[in-house]
């Protein structure tokens, strides 16, 4: 059986977990406000990205750890404008 199915699969779903992240990046930078982002819920998306890279190259499955490497970076990009752009008293 081909792959080529099971690779259009797995590609449309890397393009989505990366891409999802970018709205939610462009209006927080947009409106320089990101008190409606959960710091408890990016955090462990952080987390489980890392994990998600770890495992991808503990099991030499580079396709995993290039999708959610990039996705991490822009998880993490969320995270710090969490952290930058936070309410200050």
């Amino acid at each position: 059986m081909s792959d080529v199915p099971a690779n259009l699969v797995g590609s449309a779903a890397a393009v989505c977990s990366i891409s999802s992240f970018a709205p939610q990046a462009y209006k927080i930078w947009k409106e320089r406000d990101a008190s409606a982002v959960s710091l408890k819920t990016y955090s462990l998306t952080v987390a489980c990205f890392i994990l998600w890279v770890i495992y991808g190259g503990l099991t030499s499955a580079w396709p995993v750890v290039l999708a959610n490497a990039c996705a991490l970076i822009m998880a993490t990009a969320v995270l710090v404008m969490k952290w930058r752009f936070r309410e200050r008293p």
